[in-house]
């Protein structure tokens, strides 16, 4: 039997296209070797200047986690006051991660599915001086987008404190600006939006983060400190740590896609086709977990329809057998629906095939639909773009 071509479907990894997957199968250089150097410089100039950072950004081998700790690690010391604004599964994840750090931990915790909003967080800062405030931008649990802009400028207008944003399943996809907005260290990981196999950790930090880490001194933490990083940022021909040299070229290329297709436009793409999907899985009686002022442009959570009897686990390995590879769901959805991702360098095919698989998927596992009622909804939009 012909074997069916997965297509990656999950909020990250996300699809990496050829033009990259070119640039990770190139014969690997030097660290040192000068067109790298240039390439690697590129990078980090791109960066700044894309998401209109004055301050410093950092690309460093590791994970989205790895740049979670990479921000807080940087900006804070220990016996300090944090606010961690949590949306959900990953919203949580700052808070072991600060306790560990020795600092003193508030928590506001929206209910799944609904965002932690700029009137919690000015209660909360009326009671309190914090150091830092975190939040994430899109909670990949949930699938809910927090109101970054407004919950900084709330922060920035009665608090010192510095806000950190987790842009794990946001940059790329979602707009997002240092200066502009407010972000004082923003951090995300090459998987996701990017488009890019993972690997890679990215954060940038502002004036008033980089003024911070000044005041620190020498801080515990060796591989994630920004003094350690910032003469290769400014100059990739020295060395502190080994580069992913293959991953930096694949970044260089994905931000390479980005500008030609211009980050408005990306940022509007991913609005309206994240838009078309939930709209398409809602006409076959789907529920989207995110409430409609917090749904994320880059992936959504849908919650199985009610009395369809479907079973998640079957549900999903017959979704995979159909094409897509789906996640299923975390906390309090866990066993009530499943995960997709819909970002990065995602065509209008890849849509359409994932969307025809889950009406597949729902006949075969017992929930009778009218076949082409999903597809026909996201083939209309689609058609009108």
């Amino acid at each position: 039997m012909l074997k069916t071509k997965k297509l990656v479907m999950i909020p990250g990894p996300t699809p990496v296209v050829r033009s990259i997957q070119d640039q990770m199968g190139r014969e690997t250089v030097a660290f040192g070797d000068p067109d790298f150097v240039s390439d690697f410089a590129e990078v980090v100039s791109d960066l700044k200047s894309l998401w209109k950072c004055s301050g410093e950004a950092f690309v460093v081998a590791g994970s989205g986690t790895l740049a979670m700790e990479m921000a807080i690690a940087n900006v804070t010391r220990r016996g300090e006051n944090v606010l961690v604004c949590s949306n959900g599964f990953f919203g949580d994840r700052f808070i072991d991660l600060c306790e560990r750090k020795g600092l003193n931990v508030d928590v506001l915790q929206a209910k799944w599915g609904d965002s932690v909003t700029p009137e919690t967080v000015l209660a909360q800062l009326a009671l309190k001086e914090y150091q830092v405030v975190t939040v994430t931008h899109v909670e990949t649990s949930t699938g809910v987008a927090a109101p970054v802009a407004e919950i900084a400028r709330a922060v920035h207008e009665n608090s010192p404190a510095l806000f950190v944003v987790d842009g794990v399943a946001a940059t790329g996809g979602v707009e997002e600006t240092i200066d502009p907005m407010g972000i004082d260290v923003l951090l995300t990981c090459s998987q996701k939006a990017f488009g890019v196999a993972p690997g890679l950790a990215m954060v940038w930090a502002g004036k008033r983060a980089m003024e911070k880490r000044a005041t620190l001194g020498r801080i515990p933490e060796s591989y994630v400190d920004f003094d350690k990083w910032l003469p290769i940022m400014h100059n990739p021909a020295k060395y502190w740590g080994t580069p992913p040299i293959n991953l930096i070229w694949a970044l260089k290329e994905s931000l390479r896609i980005m500008k030609e297709e211009g980050l408005e436009e990306r940022y509007a793409r991913h609005v309206r086709q994240g838009a078309l999907v939930d709209a398409a899985m809602e006409a076959i009686g789907f529920t989207v977990a995110a409430k409609k002022p917090f749904r994320a442009p880059t992936l959504s959570v849908y919650l199985y329809p009610e009395g369809s009897g479907i079973d998640d686990a079957r549900f999903r390995t017959v979704l995979a057998d159909e094409g897509v590879q789906s996640a299923g769901c975390l906390g309090d959805f866990q066993g009530k629906g499943f995960r997709m991702g819909h970002m990065g360098n995602i065509d209008k095919h890849t849509l359409v095939s994932a969307v025809g698989a889950v009406e597949r998927a729902c006949v075969k596992c017992g929930y009778r639909i009218e076949f082409g009622k999903a597809l026909g909804v996201l083939q209309e939009g689609l058609a009108g773009e």
